[in-house]
């Protein structure tokens, strides 16, 4: 399928802007809103849990919904910018919570609680706005603009855009949080986002995407039909094995932060995380040229292999380099792993089902890893609590015990790639001529 669109300096320009605004977003909502809710807020797991998992329920609905009536409308633009102000704005809101202004708005409740329950209604806003623009609309756009002889190339920059996203803000900003200045923080992002929106409508060119007028309700839950699971075994074997995956890491890695901060007490994380981020993506560079060549189920064994040393390692470690070289075997191992299964995915997708099919990849890449996994993670924390008293309160600090719990859970990934090894023969010549 020959697309007319190319690459030039325009494209590439709305496709990083974009890309690497919407990761900055991201990063904050999947890293950094867990820190502010404990550090200023509440301790509680169960607060970070409930947290990630309603965002991540949210999500996932909005990919599937805005997803299905962008197609519909037959326009991403509009979805694009109007939903980067939005979620610029949102992001912006989480510097005016506090518990104060809880007790105020909120007299009659308990005040961490009523705060509590703000940031994960804020969250789920956020979202609503961002993968509407992110997730359902600007991923689309890129499927709808780029050649697919071009599509490797976008996609091996547009990969590695997260970690950018991670060692500026750690880099740069961390700081700002260490010190308490969280309003400034989201500020300071929020507007960033505002800003793309904004340039997006002046950068951005519409692409040439035809309506859909199928019923909406079968096109929403075309993916989800027992019929459509059978055809494609081998793909919904895949997205499972990414969710077990996916849930493995979930159980510790919204608690990393903390754990860092509160465990280890190491006051340069951002250092030791900006390390690790730099060796694994320039590790996933690397191991990224072998995929192919090694076949990508034969490359996830030893890639969840390197992952489950990682982990093993981050349970004894306690000093910063051990962490270092620990924590960068083990987000070595995730990148390779994320690499082979997604390529797998991919391949898999069938060419005239791509945008419907982001939405059931969201159901095993992130609502149901997001549900799951930093509940399993809140659970080892309580049950091998270790606490300290801070201002006469009693604070609960995330143990080595959710490293093991992850270990455990990443090793059933095995189970449906052993299944996928079967169904693969019967199903590879038909979905090679169809991938995405």
């Amino acid at each position: 399928m020959n697309r007319k669109h190319r690459i030039g300096a325009r494209l590439w320009g709305a496709l990083l802007l974009l890309g690497l605004s919407g990761q900055f977003a991201w990063t904050i909502e999947n890293m950094y809103f867990n820190v502010f809710l404990y550090n200023t807020i509440s301790t509680d797991p169960g607060y970070i849990a409930a947290m990630v998992a309603a965002s991540a329920i949210v999500a996932t609905l909005t990919t599937l919904v805005m997803g299905v009536i962008s197609d519909r409308v037959g326009k991403r633009k509009p979805f694009i910018c109007g939903g980067y102000l939005l979620w610029g704005l949102s992001t912006m809101a989480f510097g005016l919570i506090t518990v104060d202004n809880a007790a105020a708005l909120f007299p009659a409740a308990n005040a961490a609680m009523a705060a509590a329950v703000m940031v994960i209604v804020m969250d789920c806003l956020m979202t609503f706005f961002g993968s509407t623009a992110n997730d359902a609309a600007f991923n689309a756009y890129v499927t709808d603009v780029i050649d697919n002889t071009q599509r490797g190339k976008a996609e091996s920059v547009l990969s590695i855009l997260p970690l950018v996203s991670m060692l500026i803000i750690f880099g740069l900003f961390d700081g700002m949080t260490q010190a308490g200045n969280w309003r400034m923080f989201f500020f300071i992002f929020g507007a960033f986002v505002i800003l793309t929106g904004i340039v997006a409508l002046f950068l951005l060119k519409e692409s040439e995407v035809s309506a859909q007028r199928k019923p909406f309700l079968s096109q929403l839950i075309y993916g989800f039909r027992p019929s459509v699971v059978k055809k494609h075994t081998a793909l919904y074997l895949s997205l499972a094995a990414m969710c077990v995956f996916s849930i493995a890491v979930q159980v510790f890695f919204p608690y990393l932060i903390i754990y860092m901060q509160h465990y280890l007490k190491l006051d340069a994380y951002a250092l030791v995380l900006g390390a690790v981020l730099i060796v694994a993506s320039l590790t996933s560079v690397i191991g990224g040229r072998f995929i192919d060549r090694v076949g990508k189920l034969r490359f996830a064994y030893p890639a969840a292999t390197i992952m489950l040393i990682g982990l093993a390692a981050m349970y004894f470690v306690r000093e910063m380099v051990p962490v270092i070289l620990a924590g960068m075997v083990m987000m070595s191992g995730y990148m390779l792993l994320t690499s082979a299964l997604m390529a797998q995915i991919r391949d898999l997708t069938p060419a005239d089902k791509a945008g419907h099919f982001q939405g059931i990849r969201m159901v095993f890449t992130v609502m149901l890893p997001m549900i799951i996994g930093p509940a399993i993670g809140a659970q080892v924390i309580n049950g091998n609590a270790q606490t300290y008293v801070d201002l006469g309160q009693t604070k609960i600090v995330p143990t080595p015990a959710i490293f093991l719990a992850a270990a455990a859970v990443l090793v059933l990934t095995a189970v449906p790639l052993l299944l996928f090894k079967k169904a693969q023969p019967k199903e590879t010549t038909n979905e090679e001529e169809s991938v995405c």
